[in-house]
């Protein structure tokens, strides 16, 4: 197997060391020439988990989007859900022989989707030859060989369970999963909830109380992805209280690594939106991903009260201790 890789952050390098490790070959798209030049020259990224150093007999490096095309047939997406179309809608005629593995952790921007709706509205593609990498699953830690879990998830099991077999090693555990569209909601869902966390951090609020947010923001991620998808909240069907839903909302919330923590506490300390995106320098999914969860949810008529006062807090400038002394009130 030849994979692809869009995306040169942390995310993107840590699944391309996953990749190399297991002895796969990767064409991976750089930003920038120098990256390239300083990958080839150093082994290491510069700018991303830099002490991981590649077996560049591994690595075909480019800045063309073309050439990782051309050169693979599997493409995984590592890159900001942001910038994700720049990398799929101009190669949208490419897609059809392709296999698309998405580690997208946010709903694309042009039409509050997931990437698997997008793929099959510009050009027809077969769901079935999709898959999701969800978490928990820090890059830092991947960088570390300390052992994590990875959840791969499509329509077609086969498949996910031929490319679960190339993530596997000593240090990361697979598991295989079908609710394709559930488990990348939750993705989203988990980063806001992690603001929040971070807000209600940077506010002075304690242990106790962060337990109880965390509680009840799983509680309403567990209602939002029953009623998105269709699915029972019994756990006939999903249990939500597995690594990729309960686990990943768990670690977003509570890591040092956690960029969404990090970026709401700023915001509870006083900073503004736009300096805490000048300070942080790395995307953090929960930003945008905010108020794309409170159209869709407000579309839906589905209650989401805790993400709908983090979209408030961020989008329209509601005061934090005022948002989260609602939010006292009224969980449980």
């Amino acid at each position: 197997m030849k994979f692809g890789i869009f995306g040169s952050g942390s995310w993107g390098t840590a699944l391309a060391k996953i990749l190399t490790d297991n002895g796969h070959d990767v064409c991976w798209c750089m930003r920038s020439a120098k990256m390239v030049e300083h990958i080839k020259t150093r082994h290491h990224n510069p700018k991303y988990l830099s002490s991981v150093y590649f077996n560049l007999d591994r690595l075909f490096l480019t800045t063309s989007a073309h050439e990782v095309y051309e050169q693979s047939d599997y493409i995984l997406f590592a890159t900001p859900s942001a910038y994700t179309i720049d990398y799929i809608y101009p190669f949208r005629d490419h897609l059809q022989d392709k296999k698309i593995i998405s580690a997208v952790k946010g709903i694309l921007p042009d039409n509050n989707g997931l990437m698997n709706d997008y793929l099959k509205a510009i050009s027809g593609f077969e769901e079935r030859n999709y898959v999701t990498i969800m978490g928990p699953c820090h890059a830092e830690e991947v960088a570390a060989e300390k052992l994590s879990y990875l959840t791969f998830s499509s329509l077609d099991k086969s498949l996910a369970i031929d490319i679960a077999s190339c993530f596997k090693t000593d240090y990361i555990n697979t598991i295989i999963n079908t609710d394709v569209n559930g488990v990348q909601y939750a993705s989203v869902l988990k980063n806001i909830y992690a603001l929040g966390s971070g807000i209600l951090h940077g506010l002075g609020y304690g242990d106790n109380f962060q337990s109880v947010f965390v509680a009840n923001a799983a509680a309403e991620m567990q209602q939002f992805l029953s009623l998105i998808t269709g699915k029972r909240l019994d756990g006939d069907v999903v249990n939500y209280n597995t690594s990729v839903y309960l686990g990943d909302l768990l670690v977003t919330c509570y890591s040092l690594f956690s960029r969404n923590r990090s970026f709401g506490n700023m915001i509870g300390k006083g900073y503004s939106v736009e300096a805490t995106k000048l300070a942080m320098q790395m995307v953090a999914e929960g930003y945008p991903s905010s108020k794309s969860i409170y159209q869709l949810s407000q579309s839906a008529g589905i209650a989401m009260p805790i993400a709908d006062s983090i979209f408030k807090i961020l989008w329209e400038g509601k005061n934090p201790e005022e948002a989260f002394s609602i939010i006292e009130k009224n969980i449980q």
